[in-house]
Order: C-alpha cells, then sequence, then structure tokens
C-alpha cells in the first residue's frame, strides 16, 4: 500500500463514492446513532416521569411481581431474588401512588 497521494482517476472514484453515501439517508441514520450521544436531557425526563399515568393493570402486575418477589426472597434467601424485588419495589410504589392520586382527583 502506498503512502503517497491518490491519482486523479482513484480521487474521482473516491470523491463519487462519498457523494453517494452522502446522500444515503438511511445509513446517515444508522451512523449518528452510532454517535456517543450527549447528555441526558434531564428536564425532559423530569417531565415524562411527573407526567407517567399509570393503569389499574399495570399497578395490579407489578404489584403480582413484587409480592411474589418478596416472597421468594424471604423463603429461598437468593441474593438475585432480593435484588430483583429491591428494583421492582419503588417503581410499584410509585405507580401504586400515581395511581391512586389520580384516583382521588388529586
Amino acid at each position: 500500500m502506498s503512502i503517497g497521494r491518490l491519482t486523479e482517476h482513484e480521487q474521482r472514484v473516491l470523491d463519487e463514492i462519498e457523494r453517494a453515501l452522502r446522500r444515503d439517508r438511511r445509513l446517515d441514520r444508522r451512523m449518528r446513532a452510532l454517535r456517543p450521544g450527549r447528555r441526558p436531557d434531564v428536564p425532559h425526563l423530569l417531565r415524562r416521569t411527573a407526567s407517567y399515568r399509570p393503569r389499574g393493570l399495570t399497578v395490579a402486575a407489578l404489584l403480582a411481581v413484587s409480592v411474589t418477589l418478596m416472597v421468594a426472597g424471604m423463603v429461598t434467601s437468593a441474593p438475585g431474588v432480593i435484588w430483583a424485588f429491591a428494583a421492582v419495589w419503588p417503581p410499584t410504589l410509585c405507580a401504586a401512588f400515581r395511581l391512586l392520586c389520580r384516583w382521588s382527583g388529586g
């Protein structure tokens, strides 16, 4: 492989390839997705979290999973089950609180 400059023909071919790649919108979108992301937009995340309106079925499912994990954690004392319960319990409480607030009209 040579270190020198490209010939005119090679440069034209390379320029044409680059032009074709710049016109490819799907490739451009995929390349943008690979870029290191910006910092998270905290205000946007807080607005989305604050506007979360859980449904009764969602809260019931979360409660069922939480109770199942809690009982399994007490019976087996397995660290994985206990950590799974620790991960599921706070969102369950938050969703239940939001649902009760909505139902009470507050």
